[in-house]
């Protein structure tokens, strides 16, 4: 059954897949802007359906005879779409092609040549292009897929300016540009956009397809073991923050205010110092710095293992600085490993791992996702949940030698119930086809906001969900909790200022084109 309201989109509608799709007014009015013609980005939150929208921009370009492409990450988000287009889009058989690195140049070509959709990932485009095997002449629109990820030298970039030199229309999706004004606005440069679509979920046409998502925070107190063992790293974190100070080089008084993406830009200030004595003094308080701040967040934040196993990997380095060493030998610093070694041994570990424990227990036989930093708390929290009577499996990406093949069964597995618990990296955040779930659970927060959106959007797609918080009182879970929460809420305002900006510029344009129409 179609709804009728669809075919107010005129020729459109002939050439897309409505049967049994719901007739949504948001999406209605945002797809009828896009026909326009103007290049346009779409912000809508997770699960309001993007997609739909991206295939009427397609469906209309087919509809006037020209080609259409959408452009995601990934080979396992290409794969997906691809999949998802094929249903969606009324074409003939052999009319849509993946491209991808996985088919080889002369397939590729052939399929270029021949299809009139494209589903492809962006590395693959620009190469083909650059080699001159893949024009944009004959395309109506290029849907770009996460287009937040289009900035630097990123290849959505190349992509876009070719596609605004031909004339195509540019449409990007996201639920998350970002709460910076100059990101969102280096966004929209190079997309070369000049309308925004957006939607809030408090919107009045969006609210009543938003499902309910419980908002919890669970707080911990650090146990005697992470006291013992920061205490004895606290003093030297500061003594090096202390060497910095005099030397001009640390703006921050104390190390737990201190956000890591600042620690990094002092390392790139000693770098530039020219006097060799004066820089070496820096850098070599600033190693120091560096791995201490990282060992002492691990041990507050992540857990015993992690904490341990990061320090056993400095001891295991075949080339140290004379700097590491240094602080490898220091008498405060082996004493911490070995408190939390002789833990370890114990079966001891952060007071997080019990809490989340009794959480899943709780909610035993339903699907949750448990999102980790780091790849060492993931081993740790996968063997502790499984010791204790969880169905748990890892997912990584392919820096931890994980095959795509590898991550598509894990998830496959995952959609058919044969384990309840997905304990990811960042790798789950974004895009992947991962089945809606009832829980998604935070093992620390996290200071990104589009990162945050887009965990969240893991729960609370066709169903309610709830949300999870965990947090150490007193460590960086809450500064990066409450860091994440304000640009999420600034991102909104953010975004409808450019908005506003944008569409009195546009009313602007049409008034002195107006104007220059009637002189003629």
């Amino acid at each position: 059954m179609i709804e009728e309201r669809w075919f107010a989109l005129g020729k459109a509608s002939d050439y897309a897949n409505l049967d049994g799709v719901d007739f949504r007014e948001y999406q209605f009015n945002i797809i009828r802007s896009i026909f326009s013609g103007k290049n346009t980005l779409v912000i809508l939150p997770t699960g309001l359906g993007k997609t739909l929208i991206g295939v009427f921009a397609m469906a209309k370009a087919i509809a006037d005879g020209k080609k259409a492409m959408f452009l995601s990450p990934t080979k396992p988000l290409s794969e997906q779409h691809y999949e998802t287009l094929k249903r969606s889009l009324k074409i003939n058989d052999g009319g849509m092609a993946l491209l991808t690195g996985a088919l080889g140049t002369k397939k590729r070509k052939v399929a270029e040549d021949s299809a009139q959709v494209m589903v492809a990932t962006p590395q693959t485009v620009m190469n083909d292009m650059k080699k001159g095997s893949l024009s944009l002449d004959d395309f109506g629109v290029i849907v770009f897929d996460e287009c937040h990820r289009a900035v630097g030298k990123y290849a959505y970039t190349y992509v876009a300016n070719e596609a605004w030199l031909k004339g195509t229309q540019i449409l990007g999706l996201t639920a998350s540009p970002g709460s910076k004004k100059e990101k969102i606005e280096d966004l929209l440069a190079t997309l070369h956009i000049n309308r925004i679509e957006i939607r809030a979920s408090t919107d009045p046409d969006v609210a009543g397809y938003v499902m309910a998502k419980e908002m919890r925070v669970i707080s911990v107190q650090k146990s005697h073991r992470i006291e013992e063992a920061a205490d004895l790293l606290k003093p030297l974190i500061e003594e090096n923050m202390s060497v910095l100070k005099k030397l001009g080089l640390m703006p921050f008084k104390r190390f737990e205010s201190m956000p890591k993406g600042s620690l990094i830009g002092i390392g790139d200030e000693i770098r530039k110092l020219q006097a060799p004595n004066y820089r070496f003094a820096a850098m070599a308080a600033y190693i120091k710095l560096l791995n201490l701040t990282h060992a002492y967040d691990m041990l507050e934040t992540e857990g015993f293992y992690p904490f341990s196993s990061y320090l056993h990997s400095l001891y295991a380095k075949e080339k140290k600085s004379k700097a590491l060493e240094s602080l490898l030998r220091n008498e405060g610093f082996g004493k911490a490993k070995r408190i939390i070694d002789s833990a370890i041994e114990k079966g001891e570990e952060h007071p997080k791992v019990t809490e989340l424990i009794g959480l899943l227990n709780a909610r035993k036989g339903r699907k949750a996702i448990v999102f980790a930093q780091y790849r060492s708390t993931i081993t740790m929290l996968v063997k502790k949940l499984v010791d204790s009577g969880l169905n748990a499996r890892a997912f990584v990406g392919k820096r931890d030698g994980v095959t795509q093949e590898a991550q598509k069964q894990t998830i496959e597995d995952f959609r058919r119930g044969a384990f309840d618990v997905l304990v990811s990296t960042s790798i789950g955040e974004e895009g992947l086809d991962i089945p809606n779930v009832d829980t998604v659970i935070f093992y620390e927060p996290i200071s990104s906001e589009i990162r945050n959106i887009q965990r969240k959007g893991r729960t609370g797609r066709h169903y309610s969900g709830e949300v999870i918080f965990m947090m150490a009182r007193g460590t960086k879970d809450e500064i990066y909790f409450f860091m994440s929460k304000r640009k999420e809420a600034k991102m909104m305002r953010t975004v409808e200022n450019v908005k506003r900006e944008l569409d009195k510029e546009n009313r602007l344009e049409r008034s002195l084109s107006a104007g220059q129409h009637r002189l003629l």
